[in-house]
């Protein structure tokens, strides 16, 4: 069945269909084969990109930047400080202007409605970058990670261990309910899923196979585990916010360390992270240790090029 996603805006993996999905992943493969050959189609060719950026990135911005690039397009950053909006200008007004303008943009913030008012205004493809709620392009670069080591994701068991309220933790959920695998949430009782994210989850397993997991062992939560993911315990933006001490008090136990990968009771299994991330030896040590994340086991520097692959495929496919 042919895939026409030209003109789609990409905000959260909730508005894709588990075909669509694997149409991206399996586009990202062909790109990443392509750019390893030295083969630049530039199907882009003669397009004008928006990065619009409220926080500051480092793979998001590169891979952007460096995607558009490859494929004949022209990136224009655009910085908290380059434009009016929100401030002297309304979302709305400011979704016109650059929709007229540009053919697509990527908005990276805090408020996932920003990113939603773009859509609905500009009239081109917009692409969420990253918000305080979701982190979709993200999610396909670790789903393409665990399928190049592991084979296909349908099925696989994926671990989160952290604070599983984060947009990170959502946006894996999201994906791992539309792709049937087994995603388990390792973390504190208040740092659990809504119940709103799960209700919906339910409703998508049914139709998917998956299977969704809450957990506060984390040693019982990798039992089996293909993929261990964690996030940092502090977003950006969230670091003098109160109560960010005890969150962090409260997620020591949740750590990723040589006995916790263990505890896996697999060979095979894979230690992901979506970076940046807190890793030093000893006392400083949090969300993981540096002994993990530079182990064989850890996968976070292919998982890292693979957001170049995968933004790249979202571009392409909605806007040629």
């Amino acid at each position: 069945m042919p895939t026409n996603l030209k003109g789609r805006s990409f905000l959260t993996l909730k508005d894709y269909s588990p075909f669509e999905i694997r149409y991206l992943l399996d586009l990202s493969r062909d790109l990443k084969n392509l750019k390893r050959a030295g083969v630049y189609p530039k199907r882009l060719a003669n397009k004008n990109i928006a990065l619009i950026f409220e926080k500051a990135s480092t793979r998001t911005r590169c891979a952007f930047t460096v995607a558009c690039h490859d494929e004949g397009a022209h990136p224009e950053f655009l910085g908290k400080n380059d434009i009016q909006m929100g401030k002297k200008e309304s979302i709305p007004d400011t979704a016109r202007v650059l929709g007229r303008m540009f053919d697509g943009i990527e908005f990276r913030g805090f408020d996932q409605r920003v990113v939603e008012e773009l859509a609905k205004w500009s009239g081109v493809p917009v692409w969420n970058g990253l918000t305080d709620e979701d982190h979709p392009t993200q999610v396909l670069a670790d789903f393409l990670t665990i399928e190049e080591n592991l084979g296909n994701i349908k099925g696989k068991k994926l671990v989160y261990i952290g604070d599983g309220r984060n947009n990170v933790s959502n946006a894996l959920l999201i994906g791992a309910m539309k792709m049937g695998m087994h995603y388990t949430v390792a973390a504190p009782e208040v740092l659990l899923p809504t119940r709103e994210l799960r209700d919906w989850a339910a409703k998508v397993a049914k139709e998917t196979g998956a299977v969704l997991e809450l957990e506060t062992d984390p040693h019982k939560a990798v039992k089996n585990a293909h993929a261990i993911y964690t996030d940092v315990w502090v977003s950006m933006g969230e670091e003098d916010k109160p109560g960010i001490k005890e969150r962090i008090e409260s997620l020591r136990p949740y750590q990723v360390n040589s006995a916790l990968m263990a505890s896996t009771g697999r060979s095979d299994t894979i230690f992901l992270h979506c970076l940046p991330a807190h890793h030093t030896n000893g006392v400083h040590d949090m969300e993981v240790t540096e002994d993990v994340i530079e182990s064989p086991a850890s996968k976070v520097f292919d998982e890292a090029e693979n957001r170049l692959h995968t933004i790249k495929a979202v571009m392409i496919a909605t806007l040629t």
